[in-house]
């Protein structure tokens, strides 16, 4: 391990950390565009980061040690997952050392901690919020399984950028099980970031909401850190399908010089605007759910992973 590879993996660390909020402000600005509303700064997500830090915290009397140390773990696990994830390069530390089955360990580590917070105040609403934040998490992490067991059965290996190494090596083979593992993967990650047609992150109605009602207690600092791991995790999930479905432009072993990084920041930077268009066109286009509805969409996209592996193993036959 060089000085030259532990740099750029704490480049890439810190370049998730930076242009996660920017991600969530380019979806927010494509959704007002596309609703014919006025759209809200591009870096208005860096505006409420700065409000909330400069405040004080308010806490409630029953907050125990483990509402207050939530946001630091939410946090840091999704930092800790952007480091593992091959967003610009592939030879790096963090990424060798952790496959993408540990990375979902990561998530619900970040979800079991804060479903805890979330009722340890006692509220109604934050049991309310936790109890359908596990239910999601529960039927959303088998699926989101099948939909990596599609790429691990293509490289032959469980590790991220090996994956990506293997997608690169072909670049013009298209597996059609991608097909159906990248639609149910769409699926998932609108469901596990709060998304429409699962959650509305706008809104605080108590019959709908889910991730906001958890995080209703938290101020100051504390929601600072809690808003910007939502940022890191829907950036992270962004970029586990450009891993796993468009592994352009991100620099592979042996092509991890400084031009080829720079490429892959740029492609890095085009994908991302592209993802935030189109997600921004599906929220536009879809109806929020009824809660009990939920069960059915992740199911379909159980489905359509499981669909994806059974086409994989045929042709392979």
């Amino acid at each position: 391990m060089t000085t030259i590879t532990i740099v750029r993996q704490f480049g890439q660390v810190a370049l998730a950390i930076a242009i996660a909020p920017l991600f969530a402000g380019w979806i927010a600005q494509c959704r007002a565009w596309l609703q014919s509303r006025t759209a809200p700064p591009l870096i208005q997500p860096y505006r409420m980061l700065r409000k909330l830090f400069n405040k004080d915290v308010a806490l409630a009397t029953d907050a125990s040690p483990l509402f207050r140390m939530t946001p630091y773990i939410v946090f840091g696990t999704m930092v800790l997952a952007a480091a593992i994830i091959p967003s610009i390069a592939t030879d790096l530390p963090f990424a060798r050392v952790a496959d993408a089955i540990a990375l979902i360990g990561l998530f619900a580590t970040a979800r079991v901690f804060q479903s805890l917070a979330a009722m340890d105040i006692g509220t109604a609403f934050g049991t309310m919020g936790a109890r359908r934040d596990m239910m999601i998490g529960f039927l959303a992490e088998p699926a989101l399984l099948m939909v990596l067991f599609n790429a691990f059965l293509l490289s032959g290996s469980t590790a991220l950028p090996s994956v990506v190494d293997a997608s690169t090596a072909h670049p013009f083979f298209v597996d059609p099980s991608l097909i159906f593992a990248a639609v149910a993967f769409v699926m998932i990650l609108l469901a596990e970031n709060a998304r429409i047609p699962i959650d509305n992150p706008a809104t605080h109605l108590e019959l709908t909401m889910i991730h906001e009602a958890m995080v209703l207690e938290y101020s100051a600092r504390h929601l600072a850190l809690v808003e910007w791991a939502s940022d890191l995790k829907l950036f992270n999930y962004a970029c586990i399908g450009f891993a796993l479905f468009l592994p352009w432009g991100i620099a592979t072993h042996g092509r991890d010089g400084t031009l080829h990084l720079g490429v892959a920041v740029a492609a890095l930077l085009l994908k991302l605007i592209a993802t935030g268009a189109a997600l921004a066109v599906i929220e536009s286009l879809s109806a929020k759910l009824r809660i009990f509805r939920a069960p059915e969409y992740l199911a379909m996209a159980f489905l359509l992973a499981v669909l994806g592996l059974l086409v994989h193993l045929l042709l392979g036959a």
